[in-house]
Parts: structure tokens; sequence; C-alpha cells
């Protein structure tokens, strides 16, 4: 694999499940990426040491994913001039809402872009769209994801209209 263009970064293993959603959609568009556990609680030096090394490893985004108190995103964006997304994750307590929360209010100087909660696949299209800017090969992919999207909908639609909801809905929980 080329060398990784997107940093992912989650507070905790399990964390997994949702941040994997962020690899699909990078390997989608056949953008290398790394992916790792680090804990802005738990081990915040090595936090900070990956933030501050990021772009001279060569990353252009970083999309970090944290639960709770959410403080990873900040922490990493507060060591770098990179581009951060931050996924807040569904957590025991708030149903996401708190790691939204913490995710989305940062201070001044220290933004954070930020997506919904256990948004991972919107963080990884985002990320494209962030390199895509200066990449023409990203730009055009992008351009024909919209536009396959745009045609699914389309198709779903005239099923839809032909066939009547009940028998869409009927063959959709197949």
């Amino acid at each position: 694999m080329n060398k990784a263009r997107v940093g992912i970064v989650m507070g905790s293993d399990s964390d997994l499940p949702v941040m994997k959603e962020a690899a699909a959609s990078l390997e989608s568009f056949e953008v290398s990426y790394e992916m790792t556990v680090a804990s802005a609680h738990r081990v915040p030096e090595e936090v900070i040491h990956y933030a501050k090394k990021a772009e001279d490893e060569g990353l252009e985004v970083i999309i970090a994913g944290a639960g709770k108190a959410a403080h990873l995103p900040g922490v990493i964006a507060a060591c770098t001039t990179l581009p951060v997304i931050g996924v807040p994750l569904k957590s025991s307590f708030g149903d996401g809402v708190d790691s939204l929360y913490s995710i989305v209010q940062m201070p001044s100087g220290v933004p954070v872009a930020t997506v919904a909660v256990d948004g991972a696949k919107n963080a990884g299209i985002l990320a494209v769209q962030i390199m895509a800017v200066g990449d023409q090969k990203l730009r055009e992919k992008l351009h024909h994801f919209k536009a396959d999207m745009a045609e699914q909908v389309t198709q779903k639609g005239e099923r839809l209209s032909e066939i009547g909801y009940r028998e869409y809905l009927k063959q959709s929980e197949k």
C-alpha cells in the first residue's frame, strides 16, 4: 500500500466498528490510510507525538473518533496544522450528544470539522473532498461518486413509484 495520506485515530479499539467505515470510504476512493488507537486521556504524550509528526510523515488529513468527553480530535488539532475531522461516537451516556458537543465546541483558532454522531463514513468522504482540492484524480472520482449516488436515488424512486411502498418495503426486507 502507498504511504498513508490519512490518519485514522480512535480513543479505544471498541470504536473500531464505527471507525472502520472511514477506512471503507477511503478505500473506495483508493486513498491510503493508517489506523491507530491513542487515547487523549490515557496516553496524552503519544497523541501529541502522533499529531506533531503527522505532517512530516506525509499525512494530509486526520480523522479522530472519540466518545464521552471526546478530547482526542481537539488535542490532535491543537498540535498540528493539518485538517482534523472529528467523529463523535455514541457512548452509554447521552447517546453521543455529549461527544458531539465536546468535539464541535472548539476554542477559536483550533478548528475541528465535525460529522454526525457515528458518522465515520462521511468523515472518510470529507477527507477525500479536502484532498481533492489539490488532486484532480480524486476530484474526478468524487464527481463519479456523486453521479452514481444520484442515479441510485433516481432508480429507487422510480422503483417505488412502479411497485408501491408496501411491495417496496417487502422487497427491501429480504
